[in-house]
């Protein structure tokens, strides 16, 4: 039985209809009532009319009201990222870790809610906090119930209870390094900061920058990874630390975490010092434990290898083969290992520079004393008279800004402008370029091999512009130590969960970076629907290339109702 509306000719019919079989069989249908003329029917008269068939079928008379819709919140990245936190074993651990009476919320749920954040939508302690409430749904966390004092306070316990949740993570990744033989990548960087005030202990301090080559307010992060590109232990030092007085307390505090039988550890050139070497010789004869080290040499230190070049650098040339492929040797220096890496079209590219540069400031020398010369002549030119004194002062500070300070000599205490250009200084420079200067106690490892272990260093480079980009470490609002140290540590677990996400993906031979998994899966929407009384709740259906990426991170889709 349904409702028709028929015409007859400009007026319209509201008619109760059956429809029937007739003897034969055949469908028909037949007006069992007319409610009559559409235009004369009152929306009361069809309200009533409603009513009736409502308590006729036994349901309730009122009409159901509009359904109303919540804003939908982001879930399937979060779900992704919570199913990889508790995989991981990372909520355990730091609920043992953080455990207390004397605090009425749960601390690991906060410092996971700040942790997914990082990855998810960074933001402040207060955009977290808006996130939170408004933008997101984090399994197991009742935003409402949360406030701005609760997340700081999380990051208070995390930095008061450090050692134990160092630990406790530690214990979580042991499973994954290889007891034996653990290669391990060690780096530095700094994060810019704000504020100008300072506080006791106060590691914010003023440093050359490593993002802007400039003098900044930062602190500096230390990371250390495996070979896997596995992040698994981090430091943080004042802003002007020197380099190398960070490499031994790192090595130190990894070497207390894991019950390692052998280090081999990889660091980049600003690492390189004589105490960092022996430290690490005295580490392993202390601990019973062999402790090898890869150190590229900084620029600053080539003028040491000059004359291990002029005896290498004929030998490295007249093996190149082809001009993009490496060539390496190995010799010594100061009774250690020294494996040199060459390449030719590295090497062309970096003299042709050299020489542009050297003739940039040779032109601009000769363009200095001509102007001096015409001066003497009695024809000064145009602007202010210049003097020996002022050239020799400009040439010198372009000659600095061009670090060429080595090979184009001034001497300001010479009463006439005049500047020599170092043939010997540039020849023993062309002979470094292109150069990869490599020293290591490793006796069992090929030249080649260690060349190769040393090149995969790049990938914590990758891992500190990630901290830097997508995970937004800086900059720091923070001005209390404690504070800072616990937004470093938050920002360290996030890369780990990244990290173990790239990892999972690239097993699977997926071509998605895990920001594009996890803005893909943020589509996945949590939805509130209210009809009446009665609230529903529901997911956003996945799409095929989601299952796809769900199934890449190793991760289950999530079921309804969750």
């Amino acid at each position: 039985m349904y409702v028709r509306i028929t015409k007859s000719g400009p007026r319209r019919y509201l008619q109760l209809v059956e429809g029937y079989r007739d003897a034969a069989g055949k469908v028909k249908q037949r007006v069992v009532a007319s409610l009559g003329r559409l235009d004369h029917l009152k929306a009361s008269d069809l309200d009533a009319l409603i009513k009736g068939l409502q308590r006729a079928a036994g349901r309730p008379e009122s009409l159901p009201e509009a359904p109303r819709f919540d804003s939908a919140r982001a879930f399937g990245d979060v779900w992704t990222l919570h199913q990889l936190w508790q995989e991981l074993g990372l909520g355990g651990a730091l609920q043992r870790a953080l455990r207390s009476s004397r605090r009425q919320f749960d601390a690991e749920v906060l410092i996971r809610a700040m942790v997914f954040n990082r990855l998810a939508e960074p933001s402040s302690k207060r955009g977290t906090l808006e996130w939170l409430r408004e933008n997101t749904s984090v399994p197991g966390l009742d935003a409402s119930a949360i406030h701005h004092e609760q997340l700081l306070r999380a990051m208070d316990a995390l930095e008061d209870n450090k050692e134990a949740v160092e630990r406790a993570v530690a214990g979580q990744l042991r499973p994954l390094l290889d007891q034996e033989l653990s290669v391990i990548f060690y780096d530095l960087t700094t994060v810019r900061i704000h504020g100008t005030q300072t506080v006791e202990d106060d590691i914010r301090r003023y440093g050359l920058s490593k993002d802007t080559a400039g003098i900044g307010r930062q602190f500096a992060l230390g990371v250390v990874q495996t070979a896997e590109g596995l992040p698994i232990a981090h430091e943080v030092f004042e802003g002007n630390v020197a380099e190398t007085r960070t490499l031994a307390p790192m090595i130190e505090r990894l070497l207390e975490r894991f019950a390692l039988t052998r280090v081999v550890v990889v660091a980049d050139r600003g690492l390189l010092s004589f105490d960092n070497i022996d430290t690490l010789e005295a580490l392993g004869a202390e601990q019973g434990l062999a402790v090898d080290y890869i150190l590229a040499v900084p620029a600053r230190r080539y003028g040491d290898f000059t004359e291990v070049m002029e005896r290498l650098h004929p030998q490295l040339a007249a093996a190149v083969a082809e001009s993009s492929r490496d060539v390496v040797m190995e010799t010594t220096w100061n009774g250690r290992r020294l494996v040199v890496a060459h390449n030719a079209e590295r090497a062309a590219e970096q003299s042709a520079q050299r020489r542009e540069t050297i003739e940039e400031l040779d032109a601009l020398g000769a363009q200095l004393a001509e102007r001096l010369n015409n001066q003497d002549a009695g024809q000064p030119g145009r602007g202010r008279r210049s003097s020996d004194r002022s050239a020799h002062q400009r040439f010198h500070k372009a000659v600095l800004e061009k670090r060429m300070s080595s090979i184009i000599k001034t001497d300001l205490g010479a009463p006439q402008f005049s500047y020599s250009i170092d043939e010997k200084a540039w020849a023993a420079a062309e002979r470094l370029d292109g150069k990869l200067l490599l020293v290591t106690s490793l006796t069992d490892m090929d030249a080649e091999a260690v060349v190769e272990r040393y090149r995969s260093l790049a990938d914590i480079e990758r891992g500190f512009r990630v901290l830097k980009s997508e995970i937004e470490i800086a900059p720091v609002y923070h001005r209390l130590p404690e504070r800072i140290r616990a937004h470093a540590m938050i920002c360290f677990l996030a890369l780990l969960l990244y990290r173990v996400l790239r990892e999972r993906l690239k097993a699977a031979g997926s071509t998605h970076s895990p920001e594009k998994l996890l803005r893909s899966l943020r589509q996945i929407q949590r939805h509130t629907v209210h009809v009446g009384p009665h609230a529903y709740e529901g997911l956003t259906r996945p799409s095929q290339e989601q299952l796809d990426l769900f199934e890449a991170a190793g991760v289950e889709v999530p079921k309804e109702p969750c």
